[in-house]
């Protein structure tokens, strides 16, 4: 299948689809899994095409607002919007060969932005390796995580189970075993993995799971999610409905998404008085469909999974805007009580400025707390991991925050190399070299590299 230095063509359920080899590693960009969405329903399966279709550059990306976080550069992680209709897809890397374990990535971006095809998430070094890299592009925001009447529900978790039906029907194609699939995210990506465990509709689509700084208890209720669709419609000025929506251009859809943030995404808090998604935004998975019948916590398939998080995750959302330095105790007290109703006595565990207090509040309630209640929650073989490695960045205060851990798993520590980058000026190559292996070994055989019941940390 592949030519050194040249195009290399392979044909799938759908057609022919060529890429190009570069470094040992064919990669094939922009491949359909499925139509191009229909707005407010369920992906449809790709309607075959005649010839070879190119697939050498990346394909559009889904609908999204920009995401900024002040002075730090994010575009490794997060990418740069990229318009186009034909957006369900996939990027594949492959070394060649047969029988290849398959990684397939969710990305993160608090279900609102994102795309496979930023910089950090080159898959070259997992594929040199020796896995089959596959990452998928699914509906955010309003499109993808708004339940509205006559719409279907959890559509970015529908395209998700789309795609990795897609791998199922034609991993064999560029080398990989579709019997040995491990499907991992990070943040939101984490956090769709977890649901993913809980869905009886993505039952024996993987064989294992990687959650990094995510979980399964980030989901809302039909209920509380509903009225925030119908706070969103009165923004847009339709009613809360697919028809309705569908009367306005995606365009429109996203510059009112851009607005509902702060207090205009209104009480999102659940019957217990927290709100799972702490405030971080208000489109997420939703309990109560075909998709997840019942909370993912209390449905988790019995497979092998490899969960961990950041030893600092919500010092990315403080530390670049200054709001660390900002936050008095009053301020911190009012942020965390109106997402959960025992702040006092969260800010009062911690220690430091009142900044420092709220961030490490965060860090436990949002991620570390979660991670460790899915580890503990699930069935089958469960390793645990910590990264510790601190940042240099922002004069070492940006410290092992959230997303950090990216470019260490995927070999890609240039792309967040510099300034103020995400990385700094000069991470440790080696630890990045031990995560890579640690990731594959655990899509290769169920084992990181450690026992389970032992945490490991990274750093």
């Amino acid at each position: 299948m592949i030519m050194q230095g040249g195009w290399v063509e392979t044909g799938i359920a759908a057609g022919v689809v060529r890429g190009f080899e570069k470094d040992g590693v064919a990669r094939y960009l922009g491949v359909p899994y499925a139509d191009p969405p229909v707005r407010f329903a369920p992906p449809a399966p790709r309607t075959p095409w005649d010839g070879v279709r190119d697939c050498t550059v990346p394909g559009p990306n889904a609908p999204q607002p920009a995401r900024t976080f002040g002075p730090l550069d994010m575009t490794p992680i997060l990418g740069a919007p990229r318009p186009g209709a034909d957006y369900l897809t996939v990027d594949v890397w492959t070394p060649g060969g047969t029988d290849l374990p398959v990684m397939v990535f969710v990305h993160g971006g608090a279900f609102v932005a994102g795309e496979p095809g930023a910089p950090a998430y080159d898959g070259t070094a997992l594929a040199q390796a020796g896995v089959v890299l596959v990452s998928v592009t699914y509906r955010l925001g309003i499109e993808g995580f708004l339940p509205l009447a006559g719409g279907a529900t959890n559509i970015g978790l529908r395209d998700q189970i789309a795609a990795l039906e897609w791998v199922r029907d034609n991993a064999a194609a560029f080398g990989g075993d579709p019997g040995n699939v491990t499907v991992f995210g990070e943040s939101a990506g984490a956090v769709s993995v977890g649901c993913l465990l809980g869905s009886p509709l993505a039952r024996g689509l993987f064989r294992r799971a990687i959650t990094q700084s995510g979980n399964a208890e980030m989901v809302h209720s039909l209920p509380v999610t509903q009225a925030f669709a119908g706070r969103v419609a009165a923004a847009l000025g339709v009613p809360a409905t697919a028809e309705g929506f569908r009367s306005r251009t995606v365009e429109e859809a996203l510059a009112v998404q851009a607005r509902m943030i702060g207090p205009a995404i209104g009480d999102m808090r659940e019957p217990d008085g927290s709100d799972p998604g702490f405030g971080l935004g208000a489109f997420a998975p939703v309990v109560g469909d075909d998709v997840l019948p019942e909370p993912p916590m209390a449905a988790l398939a019995e497979v092998a999974v490899l969960v961990g998080w950041n030893s600092e995750e919500f010092r990315l959302y403080t530390v670049p805007l200054g709001t660390i330095n900002a936050l008095t105790a009053e301020t911190a007290g009012a942020a965390l009580g109106a997402v959960h109703p025992q702040a006092a006595e969260l800010l009062a565990a911690q220690e430091g400025t009142p900044g420092e207090r709220y961030t490490a509040a965060l860090t436990e309630l949002v991620f570390a707390g979660p991670s460790r209640r899915l580890a503990a929650a699930l069935p089958g073989p469960t390793h645990v991991y910590e990264f510790t490695w601190r940042s240099p960045s922002f004069g070492g205060r940006l410290g092992a925050c959230h997303g950090l851990e990216l470019p260490f798993v995927f070999g890609t520590l240039p792309s967040c190399t510099g300034q103020d980058a995400l990385a700094g000026e000069d991470p440790p190559a080696a630890l990045s070299t031990e995560l890579v292996a640690a990731w594959t070994s655990f899509a290769r055989t169920g084992d990181p590299g450690w026992a389970c019941g032992e945490p490991r940390r990274f750093g």
